[in-house]
């Protein structure tokens, strides 16, 4: 009788101690028992929302670049800004500085204003290495999954940019169909540097066959620029990480104690993580989710409508942005620990294209990021009980059929 008491006030002590643990240290361990990814330290990241304030940076980093830059992008919209961004590049190729660039090629295509073939060719003339990921050649369809959608850039080692924005003048001038457009992307220094360079040199490789490697390209960086821990989990298809970011997605949901805050463009959520959202909401979690009342893509709005209206009736507060497009992928726990990406929460991003996400450990950043979205939400109205009725027949149809759609969207 004594050793089932014995087990028992084990038990409960364990129990206590799981308890106890936070929702930080919780997705630490799974990142480094489960993923393998190691959470560097001392790092410092700046948030731009506004496509002006990540390009004024971007340049201003650049034009101090002594050794390279390396950019990677889903796209390059040929207009002002990538115009601009190109002549600034060749100018510091005369200067010495090595330059390389990945954009996707489905990517380039699929935007109003894509690199032509002739221009493509006069950049790769001014001595910048500008290269294409997955070429699309007859027959097309045969390309179209997967495609490169991260956003990174990496300069001389030390400085790196990441997000959700790509290189186009509506970052800054928004579209008439949408108004203002709005994203989210960093400035970071410190370790992670390392890391996210490491994902461009991969591919870099994998497309080109050259080597990117050495204290030249990965500089010895003390952890005493901030105070973040950061860890980078990307997405590549036949490749272990192949279900990183639906993984990543689906433990932070699961470690939720609090609360959950997420904005993301086109949320139509595969199963996975659906039923961890659904399953936060059960457990008394307070999920509250940004979607944006208007987007740039066809079928995806009324399906996300749907979705949203669907958790809102779970219990879930779900929010309509009518501020403009919000282009913004993030997710937030517990207010103590976040993630911002490339990743949409969509079955395109989750299963097909490859991505980048950053994991950010750090109170103050994570501070920044929680009033972003409360300042955000001023421009929101909150899904309530009849919404789903105000809506027209036909939207109806179409955000049931595009909910339909869910696994290819």
């Amino acid at each position: 009788m004594k050793k089932i008491k014995i087990m028992l006030v084990l038990w409960s002590l364990v129990g206590s101690m799981c308890l106890a643990q936070t929702s930080d240290s919780i997705m630490a361990r799974h990142l480094r028992e489960d993923r393998g990814i190691e959470t560097t330290q001392g790092n410092s990241v700046d948030f731009f929302y506004l496509g002006e304030q990540k390009f004024d940076d971007l340049f201003f980093e650049i034009r101090k670049a002594k050794k390279f830059v390396h950019l990677e992008y889903f796209n390059f919209r040929n207009d002002s800004i990538a115009g601009l961004l190109f002549e600034l590049l060749a100018q510091k190729v005369k200067e010495g500085v090595e330059v390389r660039a990945i954009y996707d090629d489905f990517g380039n295509m699929s935007n109003n204003k894509p690199i032509t073939r002739h221009m493509h060719d006069s950049i790769n003339a001014l001595g910048i290495k500008l290269v294409k990921f997955r070429p699309i050649r007859f027959p097309w369809l045969n390309h179209y999954m997967p495609r490169d959608h991260r956003k990174i850039v990496v300069i001389d080692g030390f400085v790196a940019y990441t997000g959700g924005m790509n290189v186009a003048d509506y970052y800054i001038d928004g579209i008439p169909e949408v108004g203002t457009w709005y994203d989210l992307h960093m400035h970071l220094e410190g370790p992670v540097v390392n890391d996210l360079h490491h994902v461009f040199a991969d591919l870099w490789k994998r497309i080109t066959g050259e080597v990117i490697s050495g204290e030249k390209y990965f500089p010895h960086i003390e952890p005493t620029m901030g105070t973040a821990g950061m860890a980078v989990v990307d997405k590549m298809l036949g490749h272990k990480s192949k279900d990183a970011i639906r993984d990543l997605f689906v433990n932070m949901l699961n470690s939720a104690q609090k609360s959950v805050k997420i904005i993301n463009p086109y949320f139509v959520p595969t199963h996975s993580v659906r039923q961890a959202l659904k399953d936060a909401v059960d457990r008394g979690v307070d999920v509250q989710i940004i979607i944006s009342a208007k987007s740039d893509e066809p079928v995806t709005p009324e399906a996300t409508h749907y979705v949203g209206n669907n958790l809102a009736k779970r219990g879930a507060k779900v929010y309509m942005f009518e501020g403009g497009f919000h282009h913004t992928k993030m997710l937030i726990i517990d207010d103590i620990y976040a993630t911002v990406g490339s990743s949409n929460m969509d079955a395109r991003s989750l299963r097909c294209d490859y991505e980048v996400n950053t994991v950010i450990f750090d109170h103050e950043a994570t501070k920044w990021l929680v009033n972003h979205f409360e300042n955000q939400k001023k421009s929101c109205f909150l899904i309530k009980k009849g919404y789903w009725k105000t809506r027209s027949l036909g939207k109806r149809l179409e955000g049931w059929f595009g909910n339909l759609l869910t696994p290819v969207l």
